[in-house]
C-alpha cells in the first residue's frame, strides 16, 4: 500500500474506514487507495462521513464499498468489501441488476418499500427496501460508479399491513355489530306488547352486547373466556346473584359465539325475572358447561336450569327471545340448543363439537366456580 499521507481521504472514524485502510488492496481491480481517482476518493469520503446506510459500485468490475450505516443490510454475509456487487447481491440479481446498469448508463432510480427474497443469516426472509442508484461521474463528466443509498423498511411495511388488517376487520366486526342491532330492534318492537316492553327488553338486549364487546376489546378481539361472557351478562341482576351459581372449566369462545351467548344469558335471565325462578325468592338457576377435547367432535354442553320457581308453562308462541336463544345461538356454535319446559323449571341446553370452540385456557386454578 501506498504512504499513509496519501490515503488522507481515509482518516474518516469509524468500522469501515479502518477496514477500508487495512484492506489488501492489492491484485483488487480498484488498486491501491492511494492510486484512486479524486472521483472516487471524494465519494468515498462523503459516503464514510454518512450516517445514512451507503454503498459505492464503482469500476467496470462493479467493486463494493460501503459505510458503517450499511453493515446491518448485509447481515451476516460474506464480507462484502472489495467484491463486486453482483456477487455480493447474486439472489436479488435479476431485479438489481438491470437497475444498476441504468444507473452506470446515467439514469438515476428510486424504489420505495420494495419487496425482495434475500439471504442474509442463512435463510431467504422477504424483505423491503427503499433504496436510490445515482449515478457517479468523474473530472471529466464520465460515468465510473454508482452511489446505493438505501434503507430497509420491513418493520415498517410489516406495520402497515397489519394497521390495514386491523382496519379492515375493525369494519367488519363493526358492520357485523350493527347489523345484529338492527336485527334486534326491528324483532324487539315487532314482539312487545308496548313501548315501554320494548324499551326495557332493548335497554337489555343491547346493554348485553356491550358487555360482551368490552370483553373481546379486553382480549384483542380474538377470543373471550366463557365464564366472562356469563358473569357479564348476568350483571345486570345485581338483586339475585345469590340464587344463581356458576360452574365450569375455562374456555375461550370466539367473538361471534361470545356475542350470542351473551345475548342468550340475558334473554334466560329476563325471562327467569318475569316469570320463571328469579321471581320468587326461593328459585335458583344454575349455570353449568362441561367441554370435551380440544380441537374434537366430542361435545360442548352449556346448560342453564331453573328450580324454585312458579310451575312453568310452554309459551303458546314463541318470541324473539326465544329464537335468538335457538336459532342464533345454535349457529354460531354450529351446535343444537334445546328448550325444555318441564314445570318443575326451564332447562336450557346447548351442544357443539368442541371443534367449533376456542379451548383455550384462562387462569390459573382451570375452574370458574362460585354465585354469580
Amino acid at each position: 500500500m501506498t504512504e499513509n499521507g496519501s490515503i488522507a481521504f481515509l482518516n474518516e472514524q469509524g468500522r469501515m474506514a479502518e477496514a477500508i485502510r487495512t484492506f489488501d488492496w492489492r491484485g483488487n481491480p480498484l488498486g491501491l487507495p492511494g492510486d484512486w481517482p479524486p472521483a472516487l476518493r471524494i465519494a468515498v469520503t462523503t459516503m464514510l462521513a454518512s450516517k445514512f446506510p451507503s454503498a459505492i459500485i464503482w469500476g467496470p468490475e462493479r467493486i463494493t464499498l460501503y459505510n458503517d450505516a450499511y453493515r446491518p443490510i448485509l447481515g451476516h454475509k460474506p464480507e462484502a468489501l472489495g467484491r463486486p456487487f453482483h456477487v455480493v447481491w447474486a439472489e436479488v440479481w435479476d431485479f438489481a441488476g438491470p437497475l444498476v446498469e441504468k444507473a452506470y448508463n446515467g439514469e438515476a432510480t428510486f424504489i420505495e418499500d420494495y419487496p425482495l427474497i434475500i439471504d442474509r443469516y442463512g435463510h431467504r426472509e422477504e424483505v423491503n427496501f427503499t433504496f436510490c442508484h445515482s449515478p457517479i461521474r468523474d473530472e471529466a463528466g464520465r460515468i465510473t460508479g454508482i452511489l446505493d443509498t438505501v434503507i430497509e423498511t420491513t418493520a415498517k411495511v410489516r406495520a402497515e399491513k397489519r394497521n390495514q388488517l386491523l382496519n379492515s376487520e375493525l369494519a367488519h366486526r363493526v358492520r357485523n355489530l350493527l347489523t345484529v342491532i338492527i336485527v334486534i330492534i326491528d324483532q324487539t318492537f315487532r314482539t312487545s306488547a308496548t313501548k315501554d316492553d320494548a324499551k326495557e327488553a332493548l335497554s337489555k338486549r343491547i346493554m348485553a352486547l356491550a358487555e360482551a364487546q368490552e370483553i373481546l376489546s379486553r382480549s384483542s378481539w380474538n377470543a373471550a373466556p366463557i365464564d366472562a361472557v356469563v358473569r357479564a351478562a348476568l350483571s345486570p341482576l345485581r338483586g339475585s346473584q345469590e340464587q344463581i351459581s356458576i360452574t365450569g372449566p375455562a374456555l375461550d369462545l370466539t367473538a361471534r359465539q361470545a356475542l350470542s351467548l351473551a345475548l342468550a344469558v340475558n334473554e334466560l335471565a329476563t325471562n327467569a325475572m318475569k316469570y320463571g325462578a328469579l321471581s320468587c325468592a326461593s328459585g335458583t338457576i344454575s349455570i353449568t358447561w362441561a367441554p370435551g377435547a380440544p380441537d374434537s367432535y366430542e361435545p360442548f354442553r352449556f346448560i342453564w336450569r331453573e328450580l324454585g320457581g312458579p310451575p312453568v308453562v310452554t309459551p303458546m308462541r314463541k318470541g324473539f327471545g326465544s329464537r335468538l336463544i335457538e336459532r342464533a345461538l345454535a349457529g354460531d356454535f354450529g351446535g343444537e340448543v334445546r328448550m325444555d319446559y318441564a314445570p318443575e323449571g326451564l332447562r336450557c341446553e346447548l351442544t357443539a363439537p368442541m371443534g367449533n370452540l376456542r379451548a383455550t385456557p384462562h387462569g390459573h386454578n382451570g375452574h370458574a366456580n362460585g354465585h354469580s
